[in-house]
């Protein structure tokens, strides 16, 4: 699909894919693409404009007025939705009680995927998702698939929201993460799941420092 270096990341939410993937972008000078983020973007359109996820049709013409795009400020990548910055905005709860939802509908994960695809046929990257290793980039430089304790990443997710929402509780980000879990490992289309090349990196006692180094050094062994 592509002579240039890709390096896919899939695991489950609040891992700290993002994380990763931007420290690995940073380290080897390369383009981080956040599918998560584009997912999120999606949701937040459909979300302020009612569209009916049951009706094909709706769906279809709401992927005809979406256009995404990223761009790096201050080091951070930065997504906007038909030209508007929603980098904050879609991490809210509302959209990320909807996210797994839509992003479980084939006609958005076609669309997110041939966007996806073109990105990396032009440039070494770094992506993270749910199924970058197994649908989007089958035959990835490196696939690194990351989980962690159930109970830490509703703690990291918590202390990230907290900031920005101080009424949020902790059942309320585990609660949500569970849910997401299930939905993620279960829908039809691109399920969340180890691609068998992949190299399993557990953080639950990692810090963002050693995963890192972990990941350089699968990269080295490539």
């Amino acid at each position: 699909m592509t002579n240039n270096i890709v390096i896919a990341i899939d695991g489950y939410s609040s891992c700290g894919k993002s994380t990763l993937a931007k420290a690995l972008a940073r380290k080897l000078h390369f383009i981080y693409v956040d599918s998560g983020a584009m997912y999120r973007a999606v949701t937040l359109y459909f979300l302020r404009n009612n569209i009916d996820l049951h009706d094909p049709s709706q769906v279809a013409g709401a992927l005809k007025n979406i256009h995404l795009n990223f761009h790096s400020r201050d080091y951070q990548t930065h997504i906007t939705l038909n030209d508007e910055e929603v980098s904050d905005e879609i991490r809210q709860m509302p959209v990320s009680d909807n996210v797994s939802a839509v992003a479980a509908l084939r006609e958005v994960r076609h669309e997110m995927v041939k966007q996806q695809q073109r990105m990396g046929r032009s440039k070494n990257i770094v992506m993270d998702g749910r199924d970058i290793g197994t649908t989007v980039f089958p035959d990835a430089t490196l696939k690194i698939f990351m989980t962690a304790d159930p109970k830490v990443r509703a703690e990291r997710r918590y202390k990230e929201l907290h900031e920005k929402n101080p009424d949020i509780t902790l059942e309320e980000v585990f609660e949500n993460i569970a849910h997401r879990d299930y939905q993620d490992t279960t829908r039809e289309e691109s399920p969340l799941r180890r691609a068998p090349d992949a190299i399993i990196l557990d953080n639950t006692n990692l810090n963002p420092d050693e995963q890192l180094q972990f990941a350089l050094n699968c990269l080295n062994r490539d």
